[in-house]
Parts: C-alpha cells; structure tokens; sequence
C-alpha cells in the first residue's frame, strides 16, 4: 500500500469539483448568489438552511465539511456550491409545456419562489436562464422570432451570441425584471446534454461573477471622496514643508504629526478596500476566462456578450484599478514626503548638535584656562603650606637658634619647594591625561 499525504485524496478530487448539471430538454434554470454575512465565514448559516431543504424534500443532509451537492427533487434538480463569500443556489426545473409561441417567461414554481425569498444572507445575483431547443424556435419564423424577443426583452438593449462555435444562442438584456430577476435565453441548436449543462454554468457564473466583480465599483464610489481629501492633504503638506519659515523646531514637529495622521488614514482606506478590490480583479477575470470558454460568434444585428461587456463592465474593472493605483500612489507620495521631512529634521538636528559641540568646546577651553589658573594658584598655596611646615621643623630641630637662621632657611627652601611641586602637579596632570 501507498504511503499517502493526508490531502492527497482531497486534492485529487479537486479537479471533479463542482460539476455542472446534465441539461436534456427544454428547461427554466433558476440561479442565486447570496452573500454570506459577515461573521459567517465558514458557511455554517447556509450548510443549516441546505440540510433543512434536504430534510423537507427527504434527501441526505450534506457532509459539514462539503464545499458543493446535488439534491434531486423529483423531476428538477438543485445544485448548491460554497464559495470565498458567497453562496450560489441552481435550480433546473424541466419545462415540457414550452411550446412554439410562447411569448412570456413562464410563471415561478412555488418551490422555486420560496427558495428565492428564504435563502439566507443577501442576494447579489438573481438570474432566470430559459433553455429551449432550436426546433421549437425556427418554427416560429422571423417574425414570431423577433416578437418572442421583444416579448421575453422588452427593455429593448437585447444583446445575443452564438455560443459553442454557433452550437447554441444566447440572448439578454442584463435588466432586472420586476421581481428583481435578470433574464437570459440559451436556443440550443446541437448541444448534448453535458455540453448543455456545462454551457449554462459558464454564462451562470459569467452573470455571478459580474456582480461580484462591480462590488468593488460600489466600494470605491463611496470612497473617491475620502481618498481625494487625502490626496489634497498631501498635497498641502508638501507645500508647507518647502515653505522657508517652516523650518523649525515646532514647524517641522507639527508637520510631522499631520503627516503620521495622514498615513494612518490612508492605511485605514487601504484596509478598508483592498480587500473588495482584489477580489473584484479576480472576479472580472473569471468573466473574461468564462467569455472565452464560451467561444462567442455574432448574431446579425446585434452585440455580442462580450462587447457589451467591454463597453459596460471593462471600464468600471478600469475605474478599479486606477482608484488602486491612486491609493498605492498616495501611500508613495506619504513615504517620500515622511523621507524628505526626517532628513530636514536631521539636518537641522545636526546643525543643532554642531552648535552645541562648538559651545562644549568654548567651555572647555574656558574650564581649561580656569584649571591652569588654579593649577598655578595651588602651586603658590602649597609650597606655601610646605616652606611653613619646614620653618616649624626647623624650630624644633634648632631651637637655640636666632630667628635669623630660621628665616634664611626658608628662603633657601622656597625655590626648592616651588620647583619640586610644580613638577610635581605637572607630573600628575601628565599621568591623568594619559589615563
């Protein structure tokens, strides 16, 4: 037997996740993307609301630890899938009444309805895909074609697709209807039932990840204004440090200060954003990759998908990114000008020091000059201290004598002393200055 890594089963069957459904008729796909809240990372709330669904329609709860299940329903079908931050929700409810001639999307099962209305946290994407097969509308003719059109679109922004190298078409208005549900329409002309189910992923997730995508857009609206103050604060702040009359203590204290406010506000904005705006990057990629998978070719007449994207979606993905790079050039501009104001502060704090060493060296040489003073004083008052004591010696020693001979040996010691503490001082000063 294998030694195997503990993950290596997990990872193996990573690449099976999340398959799409198997599509065989005609059919109304019901697709919702719910955001979590915020304190509910792992999922929990919307692992209890699917076990509850299991339990109401007599299916197996799901593993705690799943990512993504299939419930059979009878007759239709629901996949649930667990993402970074959201839940997405698809429903495929088998339609055998839709016939040729039918202008309107047909009526919400209550099944349908009441996972609409009691799936938790709140709804980011709500999309009714309508799945029909070629026959049913090439019968139609033309006219009844473009009436059906204009019937299931009556916003008149319609944009269409040929899809899977003309397998398929596909049309929408990326409106919200009056329930608050977007429309599309798959016409399928020769897709098998996988190729199908995996088709209605890609345009399911091309509508999620979309939305996903413009959160961020949402984002930095609210923020422009914030990061704009921040931007003229600098500014400012730059302006004043150039100023001349800046330059000082309390000056550059006070700059410094607005300055360490200003870059914490603007790593709170970063905090704050960051986030939203790289998740909102890799979201629009996955629409772009998902635009691609779908392999598009133009429908006379119309837009394709992807160039109403491009027209709507890419420059809200521009505004993004620049609001991105607006934010890392303002944390930039914080260090550069922090930079430029420490080194003033250094260079007048050096100045400063050079000040005070010239002063320390005045002193010093004031000190010196005192000390050599009173090195000379101290000369004087010892060998005056010692010519006394020796006219006391010699009184003792001799004290028969006149006080003539006392004072005669006095005067002869007062050079012999006066010499032999001065090199004696001399001598001591030497031996300090060497230690």
């Amino acid at each position: 037997m294998l030694a195997e890594h503990p993950l290596r089963r997990e990872l193996n069957d990573e690449v099976h996740a999340r398959p799409p459904l198997r599509i065989d008729g005609p059919a109304l796909v019901l697709h919702l993307a719910c955001l979590r809240a915020p304190g509910d990372a792992t999922g929990q709330a919307d692992l209890q609301f699917i076990a509850d669904l299991a339990r109401h329609h007599g299916a197996p709860a799901p593993d705690p630890a799943s990512r993504y299940g299939i419930m059979p329903r009878g007759e239709t079908q629901l996949k649930w899938e667990l993402h970074t931050e959201f839940t997405s929700y698809t429903l495929v409810m088998p339609r055998a009444d839709l016939r040729p001639g039918a202008l309107s999307w047909a009526e919400l099962p209550p099944d349908a309805r009441q996972l609409a209305a009691q799936c938790p946290g709140q709804c980011v994407a709500a999309l009714l895909l309508e799945f029909r097969t070629g026959p049913e509308i090439t019968e139609l003719g033309m006219t009844q074609t473009g009436e059906m059109i204009a019937s299931l679109f009556p916003s008149g922004d319609t944009v269409a697709s040929s899809v899977g190298e003309q397998a398929a078409e596909v049309w929408t208005d990326f409106h919200l209807d009056a329930g608050g549900f977007g429309r599309m329409l798959l016409v399928n002309r020769t897709l098998s039932a996988g190729r199908a189910g995996r088709m209605v992923q890609r345009l399911l997730e091309i509508e999620t990840y979309r939305l996903m995508a413009l959160l961020s857009l949402a984002l930095i609206r609210r923020s422009s204004g914030t990061l704009g103050g921040l931007e003229a604060r600098l500014k400012a702040l730059i302006e004043r440090t150039a100023v001349p009359d800046s330059h000082s203590d309390d000056g550059d204290r006070l700059l410094l200060d607005e300055l360490t406010h200003l870059a914490a506000e603007t790593a709170s904005l970063g905090t704050a954003t960051r986030y939203r705006l790289s998740a909102g990057a890799a979201y629009a990629e996955l629409v772009l990759r998902r635009l691609s998978d779908i392999r598009e070719g133009r429908v006379d007449g119309l837009s394709r998908l992807s160039s109403f994207l491009d027209r709507r979606f890419t420059p809200a993905m521009r505004t993004c990114e620049a609001f991105l790079r607006r934010l890392d050039q303002l944390e930039t501009g914080i260090d550069r000008a922090s930079d430029m104001l420490r080194t003033r502060v250094d260079v007048n704090l050096q100045a400063q020091n050079s000040a005070l060493l010239r002063d320390m060296e005045s002193r010093s040489r004031t000190q010196l000059r005192i000390q050599e003073a009173v090195e000379g004083l101290s000369v004087f008052a010892i060998s005056y201290y010692l010519i006394g004591l020796l006219k006391v010696v010699a009184e003792g020693l001799f004290p028969a004598e006149d006080g003539h001979a006392h004072q005669l040996l006095a005067a002869i010691a007062v050079p012999i002393v006066l010499g032999a503490v001065w090199l004696g001082v001399k001598r001591l000063r030497r031996a300090i200055k060497g230690h």
